[in-house]
């Protein structure tokens, strides 16, 4: 009945199809009744009756479809998608092994010998991944397996999903920011690979995004340690998190901008790489950032200190910037939060 709502149209060609093969069937027999062989065969064709005259049998149960139905969204699966399967495989009677996956593996089942050497080489790949995962310090199976998942996924999304399918107990899931985090802080070249999957994860669920903020105002404490390039991907990837929305400016708030002690050689070249990134995005994106943080009485002292360092540490070193300086600064006095 379902699939005869879905489609009205091509359930009706489908009947008249079946309909005309019963009658052929009825012509070649002679005597008018069609050989029907198996209960099967009859059962096929009551339920194709009842379904074109819109009768739905008494004993349907649809109680057991929903518990399914709710049972499978607990899962968070939402759709089902089967890759390049050909007709020719979804038809055939003589079906092995896992014929619904695409590939070697599914097609040349019939080959043992290319079903060993293909399973060999997923587990020749994920022992390498385990010995990268555990060369990264990831120190417990939770952060090994998030760190498997992050790094061996297609692309975001593929990530995002397997990091869910994890159902990570108790506090476990306050490690997949911070593997994410790690991740991206070691790559030779930054990715936005990895902010993506963080904006995606801060939106699905918003503990990841306080987990987010400790993790950062952590690395803020190893500025005067860590070396130059790690210094560089925390603030591009900061400066994509705030660009997104994904975090605001309040991030900054741990910051000691007005005490000069605090402010070390390191931490100035960090923060003045975070606001050239940032000054690096359009008006528009640059004006929404700085408002954000404008109609907050409570970080009146966090617009004080960014107008400082970014006037004494940004603009006189990079006057390209002048410009994007004028119009943040014009943003934070902002106060009636207007965005553009």
């Amino acid at each position: 009945m379902k699939i005869r709502g879905d489609d009205p149209v091509a359930m009706k060609n489908f009947i008249l199809c079946v309909q005309n093969r019963v009658n052929e069937l009825k012509a070649l027999s002679g005597d008018g009744e069609a050989k029907i062989n198996g209960k099967r065969m009859e059962f096929m064709l009551e339920t194709i009756c009842d379904i074109k005259n819109n009768k739905k049998k008494p004993k349907e149960d649809t109680v057991q479809h929903t518990r399914i139905k709710k049972w499978l969204q607990k899962l968070r699966v939402e759709d089902i998608l089967i890759r390049g399967l050909k007709w020719s495989k979804l038809l055939d009677p003589d079906k092995k092994g896992q014929w619904w996956l695409p590939g070697d593996i599914a097609s040349a089942t019939d080959n043992v010998e290319e079903v060993a050497n293909s399973i060999d080489k997923e587990a020749l790949e994920a022992q390498k991944m385990l010995e990268l995962a555990a060369a990264q310090r990831m120190n417990t199976d939770a952060r090994r397996a998030i760190f498997c998942v992050i790094m061996s996924g297609e692309d975001y999304i593929d990530a995002f999903e397997k990091l869910l399918r994890l159902d990570l107990p108790g506090k476990q899931d306050r490690d997949i920011m911070r593997v994410l985090v790690e991740c991206c802080l070691q790559e030779k070249v930054f990715n936005k690979y990895y902010t993506v999957l963080a904006a995606k994860l801060c939106e699905y669920e918003k503990n990841h995004k306080f987990t987010l903020q400790y993790c950062l105002w952590d690395h803020f404490k190893e500025l005067d340690s860590m070396p130059l390039l790690r210094s560089m991907h925390l603030a591009k990837f900061m400066a994509e998190m705030v660009a997104s929305f994904t975090l605001s400016l309040a991030v900054l708030k741990t910051v000691e901008w007005s005490d000069p002690q605090m402010l070390s050689p390191k931490k100035i070249m960090h923060f003045r790489m975070l606001f050239e990134a940032i000054f690096e995005y359009p008006d528009k994106v640059i004006w929404n950032m700085f408002t954000r943080i404008a109609v907050t009485p409570e970080l009146e002292t966090l617009r004080q200190g960014m107008d400082f360092f970014i006037k004494e540490y940004v603009v006189k070193t990079n006057k390209k910037v002048n410009d994007k300086f004028k119009l943040a600064k014009k943003a934070l006095n902002n106060t009636e939060g207007v965005l553009m």
